[in-house]
């Protein structure tokens, strides 16, 4: 069996992370299956696959504040940096003739650039599947956005199948849209996607700090400068918070405001700036808790393994990690901070005072609202094979520079203390 997996890729980390975890699953579940995922992502080459999964990259881009896209590298207009992904992705989906082609986000991909794809697949009899995290934007900005790209009809001629990242009781992504019974039809709701971090690591393995520490991550770091500074800046007025800080800069952080944070931490005394992680599950699965910015990824993995969160979200471009961060906090999942909060130092140490103390989200979270990868598993591959029901689905990861691939893993930028 061939999955083709398209990991829409503008800005950040996460598609490409969600992608390659459902990739992985897919071949852990069955023996006969190889997936293959495209992007553009400029990092994608610092994570390892695991066998019988691979990728091919086209030419990058980057989502800029105000929303408009740009070319990554390339010295040409962004019309033809499109129309050069559209023809790689259609030649890549001829090639590689898959049996099942999953869809990242864009119902269309960016800028409509998988829909002649999706057309010719149609017609050879691909299984056509539309993933969706279960939290897209407000509703009023995602019926603009959906209405300007004409996607309503896509999701009711094109796609067999349109899965939700998360459990019915979540959200409902598609909540205030009018939406035809045709495609209600096809929306399987599959819960958050569990990770296990992974059962072998190349690379340096010692915790990050001898202290119990918090993990502050903005994932990708794009736009994390803000959440980190608010979080040193409580460390600088009250050092004795309980617990030491770890800084997950990410590999998008402007180098000024990474060198900067370094140079702040190293002054404090007491914590650790990491640039990038691959596996970023360690540095979860060893901390006390997490404050994030409540991306799916990082949030899937607060979950997935049980540790006390504060999620303090974006709300531009999107407002999709303040609506989940607004649900998390709801339903007892996780502490929440928004960007009207008093911004003061005194305000996040308080916040971050508390995590200490804070129970874990294993003590409201239903059951089965984990089983996200098990559930698309079975829909793509059938039953898991009988002795890869239980395989690791992770794989460890190769250093590599951030000179060479914007990245590493992972690479110290500043450490406080001796």
């Amino acid at each position: 069996m061939r999955v083709l997996i398209y990991s829409h890729d503008s800005f950040g980390l996460g598609h490409l992370r969600r992608c390659r975890r459902i990739a992985h699953a897919l071949v852990g579940a069955r023996k006969d299956l190889t997936a293959l995922i495209i992007s553009g992502s400029p990092i994608i080459g610092s994570f390892d696959f695991r066998a019988r999964v691979d990728f091919v990259r086209v030419p990058g881009v980057v989502k800029l504040r105000n929303g408009n896209y740009t070319p990554l590298n390339l010295l040409i207009d962004i019309e033809q940096t499109l129309e050069l992904r559209a023809s790689i992705i259609q030649h890549t989906a001829m090639a590689f003739a898959p049996d099942v082609f999953i869809v990242d986000k864009e119902p269309l991909g960016l800028g409509g650039e998988v829909e002649r794809a999706l057309r010719r697949l149609k017609r050879r009899g691909t299984r056509l599947i539309l993933g969706l995290r279960e939290v897209m934007d407000s509703p009023e900005r995602l019926r603009a956005e959906w209405a300007r790209k004409r996607v309503m009809p896509a999701l009711e001629s094109l796609y067999d199948e349109i899965w939700i990242y998360g459990p019915d009781g979540f959200h409902d992504p598609l909540e205030g849209l009018d939406v035809p019974a045709a495609v209600r039809e096809k929306l399987v709701f599959t819960g958050f996607q569990r990770t296990h971090a992974p059962s072998e690591r190349v690379g340096p393995s010692e915790p990050p700090t001898a202290e119990p520490y918090v993990l502050i991550t903005p994932g990708g770091g794009g736009d994390g400068a803000d959440l980190i500074d608010w979080v040193l800046s409580a460390y600088e007025a009250d050092p004795a918070i309980p617990l030491a800080p770890v800084f997950l800069l990410g590999p998008f952080m402007a180098a000024e405001d990474r060198e900067g944070f370094g140079a702040r931490v190293q002054a404090l005394g007491r914590g650790v700036t990491l640039e990038f992680e691959a596996a970023p599950e360690y540095l979860i699965a060893g901390a006390r808790a997490v404050v994030c910015m409540g991306g799916y990824n990082t949030f899937c993995e607060v979950l997935s393994f049980d540790k006390p969160a504060l999620m303090v979200p974006r709300t531009e471009p999107r407002e999709e990690q303040r609506v989940r961060a607004e649900r998390a906090a709801a339903l007892g999942l996780a502490d929440l901070r928004v960007p009207e909060d008093d911004r003061g130092p005194e305000t996040m140490a308080r916040a971050l005072r508390g995590l200490a103390w804070r129970r874990p989200p294993s003590a409201v979270l239903p059951d089965g609202w984990l089983d996200g990868l098990d559930i698309l598993c079975r829909r793509v591959a059938g039953e898991p094979d009988g002795d890869m029901a239980a395989a690791d689905l992770t794989t460890p990861v190769a250093d590599q520079p951030v000179s060479e691939a914007l990245a590493a893993s992972p690479a110290v930028v500043g450490r406080g203390g001796p």
